[in-house]
This record gives C-alpha cells, sequence and structure tokens, in this order.
C-alpha cells in the first residue's frame, strides 16, 4: 500500500465514521465532549481498523435513520454514551 492508498482509506473511513455519527444523531454530541478531537481521533482509528468498511457503506445506505449502529461497529460503545448524554441534555 502506497503512502496516498493509505491516505484515501483513512479519508474514506473518516466519512463512513461521520456518516454513521451524523445518521445516529450523536454528530453534534461528538463535537461538545471534553477533549473532543482526541476522542474523535480514537473513533476514526477505531474505525480504519475495521474490517466492515463495504458493509458499512451498504448499511448506512440503506437506513434513513437508525438507533443503533451494526453490531460490528467498533464504536458501538462511544456512539451509545454519546446517545445517553445526549438525552441528559
Amino acid at each position: 500500500m502506497t503512502f496516498l492508498d493509505y491516505l484515501i482509506s483513512v479519508d474514506a473511513r473518516t466519512v463512513l465514521m461521520g456518516r454513521m455519527m451524523q445518521k445516529l444523531g450523536v454528530d453534534r454530541q461528538l463535537k461538545v465532549v471534553a477533549d473532543h478531537v482526541a476522542v474523535t481521533n480514537r473513533a476514526v482509528d477505531r474505525c480504519r481498523s475495521c474490517g466492515h468498511q463495504d458493509d458499512c457503506t451498504t448499511w448506512l445506505d440503506e437506513h434513513q435513520q437508525a438507533d443503533n449502529p451494526p453490531d460490528y461497529c467498533r464504536n458501538r460503545d462511544l456512539i451509545a454514551r454519546l446517545q445517553h448524554a445526549a438525552r441528559q441534555r
């Protein structure tokens, strides 16, 4: 894999993560958590290390909205915490 391929892969998965956060309604909540840059970077790393990029793309395309991410989502716990925090506001 070239460095350019790596950057494209990271960018594509960052887009998937953003779509997932938006689809589940926690994208704004992610921006207000303490140290949101570090939290976001760790979420991107988890997404980048996931082997379900094609499955995730399909899932996102097939769901207009959802309450929970797919079972394989490595950011499932983070999303649940963000949803909980949003309900507390």
